[in-house]
């Protein structure tokens, strides 16, 4: 069965209700909520009934149904306890083009009464298609505990802000992209809310102002992972220009018609310049548009954020950061452990494959107190293992690979400082973890040595 859900104004139409029972009880007070100028026939009713009708809420025809009762009304309902008379009701209605519904009788049925959470105007109608009014009550009950109960008076505000903004901005995709972003906006009373002074800047961009940026994290991958700001900023972006390896499900949450542009490199290739990538930003922006530089993981971390904020900056063009889960969080989720440790590590250390040696002449303890983290170790790990047994690290470190973290297809593998030479290259983008709290706890919660895990690992 398709049906097609619609939401009707029934404020001063007429209704008829056949039946007063407690069935029909139900679909009457729902009825009377709308406005509708509601006739109820039916031999006998509930006190209820009765008393809507002597306070005038509804005009009640103490009779069995006549066909002549369905004249000039837009909806029937067919609510009796006697299955012949709701059939004979449906069929009556139908051959006047008017729509019935017959509780619980899916196949007298032009409509069915959804299950409905309301906050205000905001309502939201569940239907299972008359096969399980029971299920759909359960989700209602599911949803209405999760709604905000202010949701009402929040929804007014934004319609009076949305008619303002349709009467002072012209018709276009710049005004539809404010009236999506204000809808993920808190609203308050005062003049100074930044949701009201978003729309009045908002004329600026429509009158050919300048655009803005945002450094926006993608996280590790996964979308998931993203903060509630990065989806906002994602899906109200003019433009988007983005890392080579940002998972494709983050760029599907920009608008189908945002540019996107891949500003990455693969491989260590670079495809544009830093410089490039400078100057797109700020050409994009004075156009009025509203950029999206997405950065793998966090984009304070090994992102070149610092020469973007600078050139922008001397641009004159206003920037926000939106920060990002760090690959190195979603690797240490990943094999289970934590990146500090009371017992085994006190630091952190951050690197890339280019610059992951210490260069210092800390004593072995020292050195050992730490977790190192080597974002894009590279596919040659030989160096980079000598380089740190060379500064006095055992060469029973326990180390992870973690490749694709916290995507569907994450790659994980355990070995040692003296074994990561003949560690497999993991697939881009990898993480490198060393350190005595790789060999902490699994996700069982008990100990594991990482050779153990290494053993298991090659059976």
């Amino acid at each position: 069965m398709s049906l097609q859900p619609i939401f009707l104004k029934l404020e001063g139409r007429r209704g008829l209700v056949v039946g007063a029972g407690a069935v029909a009880l139900e679909k009457i007070n729902a009825l009377l909520r709308t406005g509708l100028q509601l006739r109820v026939v039916a031999p006998a009713a509930r006190e209820e009934v009765r008393e809507l009708a002597n306070a005038g809420q509804l005009e009640w025809a103490q009779r069995p149904f006549e066909t002549a009762d369905l004249d000039d009304n837009f909806i029937v309902i067919a609510a009796t306890d006697v299955p012949e008379v709701n059939a004979a009701v449906y069929r009556a209605a139908r051959e006047r083009n008017i729509l019935c519904n017959s509780v619980d009788d899916i196949p007298n049925c032009d409509f069915f009464f959804g299950s409905v959470v309301s906050r205000g105007d905001l309502q939201i109608a569940i239907s299972t298609a008359g096969e399980s009014p029971a299920l759909a009550q359960r989700l209602r009950r599911e949803i209405d505990e999760q709604l905000p109960q202010d949701l009402g008076p929040w929804l007014k505000t934004i319609g009076e802000l949305r008619r303002e903004i349709l009467a002072t901005h012209p018709r276009g995709e710049q005004r539809r992209l404010i009236l999506h972003e204000l809808a993920h906006r808190q609203l308050c009373d005062s003049p100074t809310c930044s949701t009201r002074q978003l729309a009045k800047a908002a004329q600026n961009h429509a009158d050919g102002g300048k655009g803005s940026v945002a450094l926006v994290g993608a996280g590790p991958g996964d979308p998931d992972l993203l903060t509630v700001k990065a989806v906002r900023a994602i899906e109200s972006a003019d433009v988007v220009l983005h890392d080579d390896l940002v998972a494709q499900a983050i760029l599907d949450l920009a608008p189908a018609q945002a540019v996107l542009v891949n500003v990455g490199k693969r491989c260590g290739v670079k495809t544009i310049t830093q410089e490039e990538i400078n100057a797109l930003m700020i050409e994009h922006a004075r156009t009025g548009r509203r950029v999206v530089r997405l950065k793998s993981g966090d984009p304070m971390l090994f992102g070149r954020a610092t020469e973007e904020m600078e050139a922008l900056a001397a641009a004159g063009v206003a920037y926000e950061i939106v920060p990002g889960v760090s690959a190195a969080f979603a690797a240490a989720a990943a094999i289970g452990c934590s990146l500090t440790d009371r017992s085994r590590a006190s630091n952190v250390i951050f690197s890339t494959g280019h610059h992951a040696k210490s260069h210092n002449n800390a004593p072995l303890p020292a050195l050992e107190d730490a977790t190192r983290v080597v974002y894009m170790p590279g596919r040659n790990l030989t160096l980079l293992a000598a380089e740190w047994m060379s500064e006095g690290l055992p060469a029973d470190l326990p180390c992870a690979l973690v490749a694709r973290a916290a995507q569907p297809d994450e790659q994980v593998s355990f070995t040692t400082l003296g074994e990561l030479h003949r560690a497999a290259a993991p697939a881009a983008p990898s993480l490198l973890l060393a350190g005595w709290a790789v060999r902490s706890i699994d996700r069982n919660g008990a100990t594991q040595l990482v050779e153990e895990r290494l053993a298991a690992s090659r059976r």
